[in-house]
């Protein structure tokens, strides 16, 4: 398939080039809309108690988790004063007449002491908007500012969970644009320096570009038949410029090779597509393969990314393999310059290496692990306003609260249950639970086992004869455990079939779906670049170790998360707020990312090592030669990959950070100190074991074209 691919790229270039362009026009023109039909997520798992929790109430009680909340501070210092009251009532008025607004409760309508500050100059107004994500932030983009406002008697703030996600979103679309600015120039200068040509630097950068829109164009076109979230843009940009820029160093480096040894032009591209070609698709194979991984979790926000993975890898494979020949056929003469060094300091230490393997791997080994052991402290959390950056208005009035409020209602459990007697017994028992601050009831409120306030809470029953109770827990509560503290209120004794849910059992049930589905997909990773490692060396012990030491450089990665974002360090330098605990779904995404980043370089590697040992039979020479030849290339393509991902390190959002971070510092570990240190020297120690397979396993190796029959055109 490549030698007729380079073939045509060759016989027919103008026509090649000129569908590329047009093909760049047409995705990017499409491709630059994909924003506007890409959706926002919630934290909710189908399936789960608390998803069905959420239907009844929707369906039954016309209510929901309050996903808006109005902080209201009283001008004269007194939320009880007869002027307050009066001018909160008619706020909380005209904001049930809002876009859908479906439920508003106010601490004006029910005295509830769970909605007052502790000094009585706060209170709050808590609103329900249903719809999608996408509707409701939406909406608020223009409420909010509305809301926002100091009249007279009040000075009101908006904040709640889905003014925090919206604000999470609008810092996320900043971020991309800031790093699309700095990233494409960035990278182009880079490149002008490593090639020294500054056509080779645009042909490459064309290469990614072509990527990159070519992905944004491929998630808008599905986001038409599911949802995407639009956090896959952020990961599109730096994928696809990163791998477009990758695949490019390889091609290019090789068509110079081949032309340095001797090959006409025409035939240098053909040489080029067929070695480098090959390594290009076995990488682009191992890179989707592992984000494809993320499809067997239940959320759209994380297969969002496998659609970006695998529109990365076909953009970014077809822009390298076709257009890139089709353009050295026409323009190779200006990306030619004389062939790499016979040594260097990559090569000079892999050998250095591999002359002391024991020495040499236990220092590196040492480094590593050290690096990594932060990870032994990694605790799961849940994700609150210290997401985004200080002073943001949403998280500023959710500080507000948690330090003048003693309660988090925003944050209620809600128990349904089904047609019941008396629920006073089991309202009085969930009340007596650490981290209960009071349980609203159809018999009343309860706090600390005793009711405080009679019956009237009449929007607890539904028609049908369903009642719900509504548990608040205190800020400590929801700054703590929260699975543990979702776990008592299901754990305790209810009178009969109970669903729990609100935000607090949502998010829990998404962390545990997650961490239940992550041994499939972790499994789904590890067997399926082990069978394409297999496929392109036919050894069965490179794919092993080659796993092991991908491993090694993702500890580090995680180790360096905790080390940072959870601890803290750095914290000031980066500009976050460390919670304490890392987002679950974050590291798993990273997995993905990095480890099919990781054997990306590995299969580079490895394809020249095992080209390099079929032509002279010796393991070290061939060791020497594969990383004299490549390394400076993946040193060059992992420092433009890491500086791509690290352009996220000055954004807002704590995600990204973490991804950007994580992800750059996996790349640069990997291909320094374990591909140039402890790859050559585990091959030193292996030997001749190194090429070993069983022999009904060797048929399914995956053979190269004889490059004289390509040459000739005579391999099909």
């Amino acid at each position: 398939m490549l030698t007729r691919t380079g073939r045509l790229a060759v016989r027919r270039s103008r026509a090649v080039l000129i569908g590329f362009l047009l093909a760049l026009l047409g995705l990017g023109a499409y491709g630059a809309g994909a924003q506007s039909d890409l959706d926002l997520s919630r934290w909710d798992a189908p399936g789960t108690q608390s998803v069905h929790a959420g239907d009844v109430l929707r369906e039954e009680f016309r209510t929901g988790n309050p996903n808006l909340a109005l902080l209201v501070t009283a001008r004269d210092g007194d939320v009880d004063s007869p002027r307050t009251e009066r001018a909160a009532r008619e706020l909380a008025a005209e904001v049930e007449g809002l876009p859908l607004v479906t439920d508003v409760t106010s601490y004006w309508d029910g005295d509830s002491a769970a909605l007052r500050g502790e000094d009585g100059r706060r209170a709050l107004i808590l609103v329900r908007l249903e719809g999608s994500a996408t509707e409701t932030r939406e909406e608020l983009a223009s409420l909010s500012p509305e809301l926002t406002r100091t009249t007279p008697a009040l000075d009101v703030r908006v904040g709640g969970q889905e003014e925090i996600s919206r604000q999470v979103g609008e810092q996320a679309r900043t971020d991309f644009l800031r790093a699309e600015v700095f990233a494409l120039p960035a990278v182009l200068l880079l490149l002008i320096l490593i090639y020294r040509r500054t056509v080779a630097a645009l042909l490459t950068v064309a290469v990614g570009l072509f990527s990159v829109l070519g992905t944004l164009a491929g998630l808008r076109a599905v986001a038409q038949v599911t949802e995407v979230s639009t956090f896959a843009a952020n990961l599109a940009l730096v994928l696809g410029l990163g791998l477009g820029v990758d695949y490019s160093l390889f091609m290019i480096n090789r068509y110079r090779e081949e032309r340095a040894a001797g090959h006409a032009q025409h035939e240098a591209v053909l040489g080029a597509t067929r070695a480098a070609g090959r390594t290009v698709v076995f990488s682009g194979v191992t890179v989707a393969v592992s984000l494809c991984a993320l499809l067997v979790f239940p959320f759209f926000f994380l297969s969002s990314f496998a659609y970006a993975g695998v529109f990365v890898v076909l953009t970014a494979v077809a822009g390298a393999v076709l257009f890139l020949p089709a353009a050295l056929a026409r323009w190779g003469h200006r990306v030619e310059r004389p062939a790499a060094p016979a040594s260097g300091f990559w090569h000079r230490t892999a050998l250095a290496a591999m002359r002391r393997p024991l020495l040499a791997g236990a220092g590196v080994l040492t480094v590593l692990l050290v690096a990594a052991s932060p990870l032994l402290g990694l605790r799961f959390g849940l994700p609150d306003e210290r997401t985004l950056p200080e002073g943001t208005a949403s998280r500023t009035t959710s500080e507000i609260v948690h330090r003048e409020f003693a309660a988090e209602p925003t944050d209620t459990v809600q128990v349904v249950l089904g047609e019941t007697g008396s629920t006073r017994a089991y309202a009085a028992a969930l009340s007596r639970l650490p981290g209960v601050f009071q349980v609203d009831a159809p018999e009343g409120t309860f706090r600390q086992g005793e009711r405080t306030k009679a019956p009237g809470q009449d929007r607890l029953t539904a028609p049908d004869g369903r009642v719900r109770l509504a548990v608040v827990p205190t800020q400590e509560a929801m700054r703590g455990d929260v699975p543990a503290f979702v776990a008592g209120i299901r754990n305790t004794p209810a009178p009969g079939p109970a669903l729990v849910g609100g935000y607090p059992a949502e998010t829990t049930d998404f962390r545990a779906t997650l961490l239940d589905r992550l041994p499939y997909a972790a499994a789904i990773v590890l067997v399926a670049t082990y069978v394409i490692l297999f496929l392109m060396t036919g050894s069965v012990l490179l794919p092993a170790k080659a796993t092991v030491l991908n491993l090694l450089s993702l500890s580090v990665m995680f180790g360096c998360l905790v080390w940072v974002f959870q601890d803290g360090h750095l914290s000031g330098l980066l500009g976050f707020t460390p919670t304490g605990s890392i987002e679950p779904s974050i590291p798993v995404l990273m997995f993905c990312v990095a480890y099919g980043l990781s054997m990306d370089y590995e299969v580079f590697l490895l394809a020249r090592i095992k080209e390099e040992h079929e032509r002279t039979g010796e393991t070290m020479r061939a060791v020497g030669e594969g990383i004299r030849r490549s390394a400076p290339l993946i040193t060059a393509a992992a420092g433009i990959l890491a500086l791509s991902f690290l352009s996220y390190a000055t954004g807002g959002v704590v995600f990204l950070k973490e991804l950007g971070i994580g992800t750059a510092l996996t790349i640069l570990v990997d291909a320094t100190l374990i591909r140039v240190v402890l790859l050559p020297v585990t091959m030193r120690l292996a030997g001749r074991a190194n090429w070993w397979a069983p022999r009904p396993l060797r048929r399914f190796r995956v053979k190269e074209a004889p490059a004289a029959d390509v040459l000739r055109g005579e391999y099909v």
